[in-house]
């Protein structure tokens, strides 16, 4: 679904988003569409506790968002390769792709996460923002301590 999909069915239905940030160039986002995203448990339980989004950070969609619009006026569709990133890429501050970043049922951004990540590595943070223990983990020795108790049981 697109992110004004994803904002619009929370005013009816509040629930997260995980929306991935990808480009079309971007190998590891290939390899997290094929490897991690397709992989069943991470499959069922982002669409269990999450509205998912795929949102091409150097595509045209435009994005209503808080009050702001956000479009790719500088996008070139004859340009191979890297494009200009669109404007709602640069407002969440996407540095390197992929990043998946999580969103409250308000649509207020929670954290992104960087880089590819198989299932397993995926789980933690997905499980850790459905059940809203992000809101206790605030320091990176909480963060530790949750990585060191947390008991994986998604296959790679």
């Amino acid at each position: 679904m697109s992110m004004n999909e994803a904002l619009e069915a929370q005013k009816n239905e509040p629930k997260k988003i995980f929306m991935d940030a990808y480009t079309t160039w971007c190998g590891p986002c290939k390899m997290l569409d094929r490897n991690t995203f397709q992989n069943k448990d991470v499959a069922k339980y982002v669409n269990e506790h999450f509205y998912a989004v795929k949102f091409n950070a150097e595509g045209t969609e435009t994005i209503n968002y808080k009050g702001v619009t956000y479009e790719n006026p500088n996008y070139n569709p004859n340009k191979r390769g890297r494009n200009s990133p669109h404007q709602f890429a640069s407002y969440l501050r996407v540095q390197a792709y992929p990043t998946m970043i999580f969103f409250d049922e308000n649509g207020k951004v929670i954290t992104p996460v960087m880089g590819y990540k198989t299932p397993t590595q995926l789980e933690i943070f997905l499980k850790m923002v459905a059940s809203d223990d992000y809101k206790e983990v605030k320091t990176n020795q909480a963060w530790a301590e949750y990585q060191k108790n947390f008991k994986s049981t998604f296959k790679n």
